[in-house]
């Protein structure tokens, strides 16, 4: 591996991009109304810039923003948020996504994965989003890992928090490898095993429905925000990338939701930060 990419594990500045699509959503839309308001909640007055892990993001330099991608609804996204995140990495930098449905997830993978080798994917999610084609959409926001795990983008796939398993699912996580951890039994996060480098992909739906009601697949049973930063705040690293996806505004009534976007991707940033040389 060249300079680069080693560069990039450990002390790179993480680069916040919006991606603004949601047309590969099989529910609802309105993901693509995401980015923009967890911004505004991440720098509002409600709270300080300094994070769990004794980080503070207010200072000059510790994340850049390249605001948002756009046109997300043509033929050629794909293609253009990858183009994106190669030219983050090609700086040295990590981005830190903002969706968007998950289907954005693959286009990063396919940048990431030409430049860390042995990476581990965390995946906090309730659903596996393993389907080979859901809907006629082999790039439907249900189907990006069994993209991903294919094109051999991963070394390791851990998926935490999932309640949604059905029988093909579970094929094709026996065939890719995927280890998948239910609700209904999960690890503590330092019997894990975990190792860097790491990309972490977080669908806000993992989350309880009532403490977080703005997503579009309301699955009852989920984590709690506290869980949920505990798994974030253990993660051992080197982190190299993430995203935030499945944020859908249109039920999001009182803004809760898009404050705990905000406190996820605070939390994430300042694991990164805490983690350099």
């Amino acid at each position: 591996m060249n300079e680069a990419p080693a560069k990039l594990k450990s002390r790179g500045v993480p680069v916040l991009l919006g991606i603004p699509q949601d047309h590969n959503s099989s529910f609802l839309r309105g993901a693509a109304q995401a980015p923009r308001l967890i911004r505004e909640a991440l720098h509002s007055d409600v709270w300080n810039s300094w994070t769990e892990t004794r980080v503070d993001l207010g200072v000059a330099g510790m994340v850049e923003d390249m605001g948002d991608l756009a046109n997300m609804e043509s033929a050629d996204a794909p293609e253009r948020i990858e183009e994106a995140i190669e030219g983050i990495l090609a700086a040295g930098k990590r981005p830190v996504s903002l969706g968007g449905d998950h289907s954005i997830t693959y286009p990063i993978l396919r940048a990431i994965g030409k430049h860390v080798p042995n990476l581990t994917i965390v995946h906090l999610d309730a659903h596996p989003d393993l389907y080979d084609n859901y809907g006629n959409n082999p790039h439907s926001h249900a189907s990006p890992f069994a993209r991903i795990m294919e094109n051999k983008l991963a070394k390791r796939l851990v998926q935490i928090g999932v309640r949604t398993l059905n029988a093909h699912q579970q094929e094709q996580a026996k065939k890719f490898g995927v280890e998948i951890y239910e609700m209904s039994d999960l690890r503590d996060p330092t019997h894990l095993n975990l190792a860097g480098p790491i990309y972490i992909s977080f669908d806000m739906d993992v989350l309880e429905p009532g403490m977080a009601p703005g997503v579009s697949h309301w699955e009852p049973g989920g984590m709690t925000t506290r869980q949920a930063l505990h798994y974030i705040h253990t993660v051992p690293g080197p982190i190299v990338g993430a995203d935030v996806v499945e944020f859908n505004p249109a039920r999001d009534a009182t803004g809760m939701t898009a404050m705990v976007a905000a406190k996820i991707v605070k939390e994430i940033l300042g694991k990164m930060h805490s983690m350099r040389d």
